[in-house]
């Protein structure tokens, strides 16, 4: 079942992701993290809160962020979620992106099922889009999801590369949003 305008409950595969969750923990001796810092919600965020805090990223009072679905966010306060960009596209379908406290953005999955093999292979949205090659331990569980939702995919690096090549110009789009 699709969502439909509105509807703010999580795609199936998506909610059962957000069941699992994912580990995160700082270490200070070393000053680094292990794990995802990525908290998915338990559905879609509310218009009403995206618009607020849209504006407030953007500086921009004329935007509401109503082209996004937004589905988690990290503890530095960055935004994850399903662009809508593609017309009469199911929300599954559409490229999924990630919006940093510090301005920082792109595209890190040509879809749902793309970001799923992304979580498997032991990587968040943050580390997909800043080093999608970088050594991760694998997520046994939710490779079990991705098989089971988007069987076949791709490799992480070749993830985000399919993304960013066929969406270029997604920086671009929200700097001319931004005041």
């Amino acid at each position: 079942m699709e969502n439909m305008p509105g509807d703010l409950a999580l795609p199936t595969a998506l909610a059962e992701v957000a069941a699992i969750g994912f580990e995160w923990e700082w270490d200070d001796e070393t000053d680094e993290g292990r794990g995802c810092d990525f908290e998915p919600y338990d559905r879609f965020e509310e218009p009403a809160k995206t618009a607020w805090w849209f504006r407030l990223w953007t500086g921009n009072p004329d935007v509401d962020g109503g082209e996004f679905r937004f589905f988690g966010s990290t503890g530095a306060g960055d935004y994850v979620g399903f662009w809508l960009v593609r017309p009469g596209v199911p929300v599954t379908g559409q490229p999924v992106v990630y919006l940093g406290s510090e301005g920082d953005r792109g595209v890190i999955a040509r879809d749902l099922g793309d970001l799923l093999w992304l979580f498997a292979a032991g990587l968040g949205p943050a580390e997909a889009l800043e080093e999608p090659d970088s050594p991760a331990e694998p997520n046994d569980a939710f490779r079990a999801i991705a098989e089971r939702h988007a069987p076949g995919r791709r490799s992480p690096t070749e993830v985000v590369a399919a993304a960013q090549a066929e969406f270029p110009h997604f920086s671009d789009h929200i700097d001319a949003m931004c005041r």
